[in-house]
């Protein structure tokens, strides 16, 4: 943990004049203060592995039965391709900017205009909708409206934001340890009241109609991974915190990798104790967690693993708003909007972090909290395939001209890795619902006329991607 308080001893430069000459020259930078410890939980705290156990998983048991373990260990498989792009892209170009910068780079300026607009939705999406899920962890001791309690949820989260990365690596890495050891008891009440042995992992069945059993196709669990390569996404703030990491070309890549094999383990090890432990098959598709862990133990624990996971939920809502408000700093230093909105975004406080930026994410995303939930998470699905999509398509075009020789971590087996994402995630996104295809398309298309509009015509002074120097 001592990694966490380390710094770079500098502090953070600044431009010596408002003047648009200057802050091109000299562009703000954050200063290097977290080390591969520090970025780690952060990035692992992202993940949110109790959360994805809580909420996302138990959507898998009510399709998937029994294979639901299998499932997610394809899918997490599939998330090494996305790790290695991650990596490579995140040591090559090391920018808060993370896909936008990287995209923009290797694919082009509109290419990154495009992933930056698709992020941005992610950014302003995600922590809303996580942080409404609160009240449902928080009901053991009080019964709140989940709009209400995710706006609260959303502030807290922005005041946590304006201090300074040091101490939020202490604060999320107490609530990831209350986060292992839910998901730890969820585990071994699971093993310990085992039902059914090891082989029942692939026994692939499902508690279907009127008692009936159903078996789990091989199309079923092909379908299944469009939700299990996502279970542990969140290993990419890694990237966003390549900026205030000390030695990117090195702590990025093993950050990545390490975040995606801790959180791996961290919710694929409950699973597989839930499988064999749940009393009978319809319990299992049933996917009632809670009531499992009660059934085995008590309503003590039951109430103790709710709570941790809802203090889970509010730890990735601190470190969701601190990667967001890095990619509006970097929009905004990389001359994305007019110079009055420049200006502002690209303020640092007093903890060297920047506070407008951080503001124009946690507010916007409480107000959401009041908006229709599926709305959300149907162009969240969409946004988060498209910009995979696109930063699959950068690490193809990684190691072309100069880049080939610019030292950075490489991914082995390379370009198979990125075809691979490239036709998983083109899959996902033919099940998503025409409705929010034509949300998502829609913002796109605005983005793309304001770049034909307003970014294109000042190429000069619009739009310029800046990688900052290692110290």
């Amino acid at each position: 943990m001592t990694d966490t308080l380390s710094t770079a001893g500098a502090a953070v430069s600044e431009a010596t004049s408002d003047s648009p000459q200057s802050q091109s020259k000299n562009p703000q930078q954050l200063k290097r203060s977290i080390g591969i410890v520090g970025g780690t939980l952060l990035t692992l705290s992202c993940v949110t592995p109790a959360s994805t156990l809580f909420v996302v998983v138990p959507d898998l048991f009510g399709s998937l039965g029994t294979a639901t373990a299998l499932t997610i260990a394809i899918g997490s498989v599939l998330c090494i391709a996305v790790a290695f792009c991650y990596s490579e892209l995140g040591t090559l170009i090391p920018s808060a900017g993370g896909e936008y910068a990287m995209v923009s780079t290797l694919a082009g300026r509109l290419a990154g205009w495009l992933v930056f607009v698709l992020s941005l939705l992610v950014v302003m999406i995600v922590p809303p909708v996580i942080a409404m899920g609160t009240a449902d962890y928080l009901a053991p001791i009080a019964h709140l409206n989940p709009s209400m309690t995710g706006a609260g949820v959303m502030l807290l989260a922005t005041l946590a934001g304006l201090l300074d990365l040091r101490a939020n690596a202490w604060i999320t890495g107490i609530f990831l340890v209350l986060e292992v050891i839910a998901a730890g008891v969820v585990a071994l009440l699971g093993f310990t009241h085992s039902q059914r042995g090891i082989g029942s992992l692939t026994s692939m069945q499902v508690a279907g109609t009127h008692g009936h059993t159903d078996t789990v196709t091989a199309m079923l669990v092909v379908s299944g991974l469009a939700i299990a390569l996502f279970v542990t996404q969140g290993f990419s703030t890694a990237v966003y915190l390549s900026e205030e990491l000390e030695n990117p070309r090195r702590n990025v890549a093993r950050t990545v990798l390490a975040t995606l094999a801790i959180s791996t383990v961290i919710i694929l090890v409950p699973v597989v104790a839930i499988t064999m432990g749940a009393s009978d098959l319809s319990t299992l598709t049933g996917g009632d967690i809670s009531t499992m862990v009660t059934a085995w133990s008590n309503s003590a624990v039951g109430t103790f693993v709710s709570l941790c996971v809802a203090l889970a939920i509010i730890n990735a809502g601190i470190v969701m708003v601190i990667q967001n408000s890095r990619v509006l700093f970097a929009s905004s230093r990389d001359k994305a909007w007019p110079q009055p909105v420049n200006t502002l975004f690209s303020k640092l406080g007093r903890f060297g972090s920047p506070w407008v930026a951080t503001l124009a994410v946690g507010i916007p995303g409480a107000i959401l909290c009041f908006v229709n939930l599926d709305t959300l998470y149907g162009v969240t699905g969409v946004s988060v395939t498209g910009m995979y999509l696109l930063v699959a398509v950068a690490a193809l075009l990684s190691r072309r001209g100069h880049h080939r020789h610019t030292h950075a971590w490489r991914m082995p087996l390379w370009p198979a890795m990125p075809i691979l994402l490239i036709a998983v995630l083109a899959y996902i996104l033919t099940q998503q619902e025409t409705t929010y295809l034509l949300w998502t398309g829609g913002i796109v298309t605005a983005a793309t006329l304001y770049w034909a509009f307003y970014l294109r015509p000042r190429k000069e002074t619009r739009w310029l991607i800046s990688l900052p120097e290692e110290d």
